[in-house]
């Protein structure tokens, strides 16, 4: 019990790379999606394999990594846990952790010997941290008797908790932790994969040496079977105790899992199937519209608060002005809100047996944040502002630019930004921003309110909010000093220093996040990825064409317009150059590409000696060739591995030429074709 609690606050967090990426899920909200996965589960593996599935709960929490290391004598401690977050790296709450009593802080030889695990010098264990039904209800009935805003919903709550700076709290949180996950441990060869042969073994191990296993699981062979175990938990999510809001479905054999691989985002072998989203009735109070990084003007409807499945919500999204006229709402109607997927509140209807609401939704001609006119290209539903220069704008490009999977600045969130960029409030509308009359161009970017003051008093515009506006680009973030920082509302040294720590950290960002963080049309984490794998570096992406950008893998036309024009614009230009004074990162291990392989259509089957089916298709098409999931008469080699089955029967059928691993790394080094 002495080791649980923790009594002295950390300082903070340190970022600790994952032993291999902690990756989100891809969803299916209806039967007709999760069987065309199966689809794809079985196109990706050989015919006729067998498939059996481990199906678990999907808990509503935040993902936590252990990591057990061998204690001489004694089994195994833990040494370390590391949250998810940007599922690359993780911050070390280790402290925070050991107050978790469902978390062994040791696992004796005979734990480890009931789970079949004698004699392994140590493991990672992964799973999902959460808080109960009923702690969470404690803390929100201490939050408002201390007349503080009650927390939103169980998952930001144990979010929330787990960086918490003292342990002390963490440990009156109650948290708990379930296990799902089984992986080889740092020091071994095969750090961060899986430790043993299927997922139905893993939990069977992890329930054996003393770790909680959530008991709602099952193995099956069928989709049907997948179905009707979906069917019978629904209705326990509001018995469990704890949230739920779905069923993860994995491939239950490890070997199946590789062969599968992982997309940009993903395991190929598991998918989360989401529950129906939950629902409740309200009064729309307004609209306000919000301007988001690229310009585009969404309408947030202001509710009535209601509580939807655990969580308070006041606001939804009315998506675009056809929407609002789909839904022939009005402000002041009752209307139907459902959590979309758990998660993003939405307006699905009216209820026509309340009040009607006599006002119409009227949407603005004009940018409620900087008053310049709106414009709705052809073909596309949305109204944007083309104002480069929009300070509404600019403060969602930061909070994109600094969150976790772009340049991971810690801190950096919507109130800093605010201040930052010298908001009153958060931003969602016009009238929370500074006046129009005090303009980004009429302020001093330089530390100093009585500069501020003489600046605008000389131009003539009144000041009514005397506060600074220390950024007006991404760039401005590397020459903030922390004497501007300490200047602000409730920023002290320790946390300026912190924010500029960070900064400098992210100049170290690959380049891909750093175009990611660019807040390009269409370009997110995958095709930034391909961009930069591609050209190598930025100077030769800025100066490509539309039809070079289109040879660039999975991105077509549209994708290389947009880009193509973001870089004609001369103020992107003139950000480009300033983050090249501040040193970030312009170059990329480039691509190498040839024409080696040009023209050539392989399809990869059975398990390869040495190499996986992602490496393999890498390396075929960065000799020019391509990759294709069926074999028909066009198909140029079938690459057969062990346990290859009906595609090398129809490539033989068909007098497709058929090579192992070692004739397609001769076609790849000898360029024969």
């Amino acid at each position: 019990p002495t080791q649980r609690v923790g009594g002295k606050p950390v300082d903070g967090f340190k970022k600790v790379a994952h032993s291999r990426p902690m990756l989100s899920l891809d969803n299916a909200y209806n039967e007709a999606e999760l069987r065309a996965w199966e689809v794809r589960v079985r196109a990706g593996l050989v015919g006729g394999d067998e498939v059996r599935y481990t199906c678990e709960l999907k808990l509503d929490g935040l993902s936590l990594a252990l990591h057990y290391t061998s204690e001489p004598k004694s089994g195994l401690r833990l040494e370390r846990g590391l949250t998810r977050g940007d599922g690359t790296t993780g911050e070390d709450v280790t402290s925070n952790v050991r107050t978790i009593r469902s978390i062994p802080l040791n696992l004796s030889t005979e734990r480890l010997r009931v789970a079949g695990l004698e004699g392994v010098g140590g493991f990672e264990v992964r799973g999902e941290c959460v808080m109960p039904q009923a702690a969470f209800r404690k803390l929100n009935a201490e939050r408002e008797a201390a007349g503080q805003a009650p927390a939103a919903n169980p998952r930001n709550a144990a979010a929330g908790t787990i960086r918490t700076l003292e342990p002390n709290v963490v440990a009156q949180r109650r948290l708990d932790f379930y296990a799902y996950f089984l992986l080889s441990g740092a020091g071994s060869e095969r750090a961060g994969e899986m430790l043993l042969g299927s997922q139905e073994a893993a939990l069977e191990a992890l329930g054996r040496m003393g770790m909680r296993v959530n008991p709602q699981v099952t193995t099956v062979d069928s989709i049907e079977a997948v179905l009707e175990f979906i069917a019978r938990c629904e209705p326990l999510r509001e018995t469990l105790g704890y949230e739920i809001d779905g069923v993860v479905v994995k491939v239950d054999a490890v070997s199946q899992q590789r062969r599968l691989g992982f997309t940009g985002k993903a395991p190929r072998w598991a998918i989360a199937y989401k529950f129906a989203a939950q629902a409740g009735v309200t009064q729309l109070d307004g609209v306000l519209f919000q301007v988001g990084r690229t310009g585009k003007v969404t309408p947030v409807a202001k509710l009535r608060p209601v509580a939807i499945g655990g969580t308070t919500v006041a606001r939804a999204t009315l998506h675009n002005a056809d929407e609002i006229a789909r839904l022939g709402v009005k402000i002041g109607d009752f209307v139907s809100v459902e959590r979309g997927g758990d998660v993003i509140p939405k307006i699905t209807g009216v209820v026509l047996d309340q009040a009607r609401g006599m006002e119409e939704i009227v949407f603005p001609g004009e940018c409620p944040a900087c008053g310049s006119g709106l414009v709705r290209e052809e073909g596309e539903v949305d109204w944007r502002c083309v104002n480069a220069s929009c300070p509404a704008r600019l403060r969602e490009e930061l909070i994109h630019f600094g969150a976790r999977g772009v340049m991971n600045i810690e801190g950096l969130g919507k109130a800093m930004v605010g201040q930052l960029l010298g908001q009153v409030g958060e931003g969602v509308s016009g009238s929370e921003l500074l006046p129009p009359t005090i303009t980004l161009d009429s302020v001093l970017r330089d530390y100093g309110a009585p500069e501020f003051e003489a600046k605008v008093s000389e131009a003539g515009v009144p000041v009514t909010s005397g506060r600074l506006v220390l950024v007006r680009s991404l760039a401005d973030l590397y020459w903030l000093r922390k004497e501007q920082l300490v200047a602000l509302d409730r920023v002290g040294e320790k946390t300026a220093q912190a924010l500029l720590d960070e900064i400098a950290r992210s100049k170290k960002a690959p380049l891909a996040r750093l175009l990611l963080g660019l807040g390009m049309r269409f370009v997110g984490t995958r095709t930034a990825g391909l961009l930069a794998e591609h050209f190598g570096s930025m100077d030769a992406l800025m100066t490509a064409s539309v039809d070079e950008l289109t040879r660039v893998n999975e991105v077509g036309p549209k994708v290389a317009e947009a880009v193509w024009e973001w870089f004609a614009e001369p103020r992107n230009v003139a950000l480009i150059e300033r983050l090249r004074e501040a040193e970030l990162t312009f170059t990329a291990e480039k691509r190498v590409t040839t024409t080696t392989l040009e023209g050539k259509i392989f399809v990869l089957t059975g398990t390869l000696p040495t190499l996986t089916r992602e490496v393999a298709k890498e390396r075929i098409e960065a000799a020019g060739g391509r990759v294709s999931g069926t074999v028909s008469k066009t198909t140029s080699y079938v690459v057969a591995g062990e346990d290859a089955g009906s595609k090398l029967e129809k490539a033989r059928g068909l007098g497709v030429e058929v090579v192992d691993e070692a004739g397609l790394l001769g076609l790849l080094g000898a360029g024969r074709a």
